[in-house]
Formats: structure tokens, sequence, C-alpha cells
């Protein structure tokens, strides 16, 4: 299991620093593991802060919130509620952030490093800026468009290519999220009322869930770029292979015809 420092979680939270620290005076959220004098915050933590964020910005104070974790955490065991919360924040891929220069971009994808691009690319969340050095969230996602470059495609398409995989996966990954809490909700109109085996089981469905929508997703794209594939590159193909089949003579009588 993944784990923060208080700076990095207050990032991934999309809040501050100050602001975890509150939520830790205010008893809304666990203190970290120590370890020396570094503070060490867990998945658990993370979705824990990302849900009291939501429920901020639907109006609830301190107060309110403290009082529905109080509720919940009275109606089952703590470890199942933190073991469903960790369910939720757990992170869904085992890839671990990378932090690159200006300098280590301009080598990887040359000239087409242009503030516009760089901007473009912050809005895509390709990159984050992190001081005078940029966050790579996922390094697979920009080594895979580095490769692309150098076998010619231009900066802008690659980006073309991660704004629409961003699009319609999420989409698709909505979707997948939507139908797995309906399912869940179905039976349990409110978290608050699940029995403490009735959260270990939700926790587990989200858990088997995982690998399940990134094969379902695997398979299909492989299955359409096979495709597309077909599509796009057999005409080409199909016309490589006409003037291959013509006769010498056709092809010498035209370039005949061409010179007269």
């Amino acid at each position: 299991m993944a784990e923060y420092r208080i700076d990095e979680l207050a990032r991934l939270a999309d809040t501050t620093v100050r602001n975890v620290r509150v939520y830790q005076d205010r008893g809304l959220l666990a203190p970290p593991r120590r370890e020396g004098r570094v503070g060490l915050y867990s998945e658990a933590h993370l979705a824990r802060l990302r849900l009291i964020g939501q429920l901020l910005r639907r109006g609830y104070t301190f107060a309110n919130i403290g009082e529905m974790f109080q509720v919940w955490e009275r109606g089952g065991d703590l470890s199942d509620i933190l073991g469903f919360e960790s369910a939720v924040g757990d992170a869904w891929s085992d890839e671990i952030a990378d932090y690159l220069t200006l300098n280590d971009l301009r080598g990887l994808f040359g000239k087409g490093v242009t503030p516009r691009t760089i901007k473009r690319s912050l809005d895509l969340k390709v990159i984050e800026r992190d001081g005078l050095r940029f966050r790579v969230p996922s390094p697979r996602l920009l080594y895979a468009g580095s490769e692309l470059v150098k076998h010619g495609m231009t900066v802008d398409s690659v980006l073309d290519i991660a704004e629409n995989l961003r699009d319609k996966v999420g989409d698709v990954a909505e979707h997948m999220v939507r139908l797995v809490a309906d399912h869940i909700l179905s039976e349990h109109p409110t978290i608050t009322n699940m029995e403490s085996e009735e959260i270990a089981e939700a926790a587990e469905l989200i858990r088997h869930v995982r690998p399940l929508a990134q094969q379902a997703v695997d398979a299909v794209l492989a299955q359409a770029m096979a495709d597309h594939i077909n599509d796009v590159l057999g005409e080409h193909f199909a016309d490589a292979m006409e003037e291959l089949r013509a006769e010498p003579g056709d092809r010498d009588g035209d370039s005949a015809v061409g010179a007269s």
C-alpha cells in the first residue's frame, strides 16, 4: 500500500497541508504513522481526506462531518471502516510518480516542448507543476508518448491521443463505477446503516472489480486496435498489392507514355 508525506497527500486530495493539519486537530483525520520525525499517510487517509472535501463542498460543517464519522464508526468495527475507506482510496496502479525538469522533458520530446505544449500537458494532467520541476503521475504514459515522438510523431499528435484516451476511457470508467456503486447502494441506501460484515463485503467487491476492470479495458482496446488497423491500413496495403501485381509491360508502357 502506498504511503505519502503530508505535502503529497494534500496535493493528491486537492487541498492544502494546513487543511490536513486542521482536520487532524478536529479529529476528522487519524494521525499518520511515524517513521522517525516523518509522518506517513496511507491510502485510507487519502480516501477520508477526499470524502471530507466532498462533504465540505456540499455545505456540511466540521461538526456535522464529525458526527457522521462517529455514527459510522459506532455502527461497525473500526478496522472494517478503515478497510472500506482503503478499498475506495487505494491506488489503481502500481506506478510511482516521477519528477522531471524542463531539460529532462526537452531531452525526451525535443523541440516539441514549447510553452503551449507544456500548458496543454498541464491541462491534461500528464504533468503537474512541483516548484521548479514537474511531477509525472504516470511515467508509463509519458514515456510511451516520448517513444511515439522518437518515431516521428509530433508532440501535439501525442497529446491528441492522450486527450482522446482521457475523455473516452474517463467516460467508460465513470459508467463502470456508477454501476458498481448502484449495485452496492441498491441494498444499502446509506453506508452508515451497513453492518460490519456488509462493509467488509462491499470493500472486497470494490477490490475485486479493479483487476477485472483493467482486464476488460485491455481486452476491448486490443480488439478495437486490431479492427481499426485493418480498416485504416488495409486499403493502403491493397493498393500496394495491386501495384505489385501490375504487369512489367504495363509499367514500362506507362513510363514511355509519360516520357513522350
